[in-house]
């Protein structure tokens, strides 16, 4: 599909100054529709889906496989700053990336500014993205103990801002940050943690709309960021309990958001990226995915990873994020046992989907 990109001049300000919308002409489209397009700074983003940071499951070759689903922006599994700063081998595989792998956000999590700027310099030198994300949302208490992830959302806010300002300083990408609502029920801060993340001049804001409390369980509530997108001059994404295109848009209206971020829900449901963009721009959805549909995609997001770690290591990743792609299916529980307990080799995986298939065609 080709497109053409209208570039244009707002209120005086550049795309390099903050976010705006430019709208592009799709010549194929015989309605002449216009599809929205957006910038996080200097950077060109192609549809309103965010692909999630998620710890085991964004590697490079997830990422790589969501992509062509409509995926505008992704971002990297978590990386420790200390991981970094000690040459850590396994952190240093997470921040690879490919040349489809764009734009993409590398999330760096820390609880120490000194740790975190040599992070940040060696993340410079040594790694290809677009965006510098700071995580200030991971509720899980291995992390925030140390004072990171959400913890940092309870920490003197004189602190947190000197903390972030001088990343954002130091840093020759774009700077976005990702936090909760808050603590917990009694201390909902999110607008004052905004405003100085605003102030401290990061480029867009993610909100994950439960609290650190809450951890994964209960509901999102878009109803507490009720036009707060139209609040902040800078791009909004929202997160949490994103599982259907219809319920990602509603939450989008709700709370004005640029972006909507997919994350479990879209792991072994690819369709849920495309839905996305094809309600946002107006489009019908295309139909649930059969089970051959998720078979294949199974097998290339699987050959994907194999291509990337290497079949020892691809396979005991596999085991637990391929019953996914089955998951609502008839027979299940089946392909989970056998997936999570029997693979041990690729070939025993491939003997599972021709299984499957072969299934499909009685």
């Amino acid at each position: 599909m080709q497109l053409t990109l209208h570039p244009f001049i707002f209120a005086g300000k550049t795309p390099m100054d903050f976010f705006s919308i430019a709208f592009k002409l799709n010549k194929e489209d015989n309605d002449s529709k216009l599809t929205r397009m957006s910038f996080i700074k200097d950077i060109e983003i192609s549809t309103p889906v965010v692909l999630g940071p998620m710890a085991g499951v964004t590697t490079l070759a997830y990422r790589d496989f969501m992509k062509p689903f409509g995926v505008g922006l992704s971002f990297s599994e978590m990386i420790s700053d200390c991981g970094l700063f000690y040459g850590n081998k396994m952190t240093m595989n997470y921040y690879k990336t490919s040349k489809i792998d764009h734009p993409v956000g590398l999330q760096l999590f820390g609880f120490d500014k000194n740790n975190s700027l040599k992070a940040v310099e060696i993340l410079e030198n040594n790694a290809e993205y677009d965006i510098l994300d700071l995580n200030f949302g991971c509720p899980v208490q291995k992390v925030t103990k140390t004072g990171a992830g959400s913890a940092w959302l309870k920490r003197p806010m004189d602190e947190f801002y000197d903390y972030v300002h001088s990343i954002v300083l130091a840093s020759h990408k774009p700077v976005s940050a990702k936090i909760r609502l808050g603590w917990n029920e009694k201390m909902i801060n999110y607008r004052e943690v905004s405003k100085m993340l605003e102030d401290a001049g990061i480029s867009l804001l993610s909100i994950h709309a439960r609290t650190t409390a809450q951890l994964y369980s209960g509901k999102a509530d878009y109803e507490i960021l009720r036009g707060f997108g139209r609040e902040i001059s800078i791009p909004l994404c929202i997160s949490g309990d994103i599982f259907e295109a219809e319920e990602a848009m509603k939450a989008k209206e709700i709370t004005g958001a640029s972006y909507i971020m997919v994350a479990r829900g879209g792991l072994g449901n690819p369709r849920l990226v495309s839905n996305i963009v094809h309600l946002d721009r107006g489009e019908p959805l295309e139909p649930e995915p059969t089970l051959l549909d998720q078979v294949t995609w199974a097998e290339e997001f699987s050959n994907m990873l194999i291509d990337y770690v290497g079949e020892r290591t691809a396979v005991m990743q596999l085991r637990g994020l391929i019953p996914h792609f089955f998951s609502g299916f008839p027979g299940y529980k089946k392909i989970r046992a056998e997936i999570s307990m029997e693979i041990k080799t690729v070939e025993d995986l491939r003997k599972i989907f021709a299984g499957i298939r072969n299934r499909q065609k009685l």
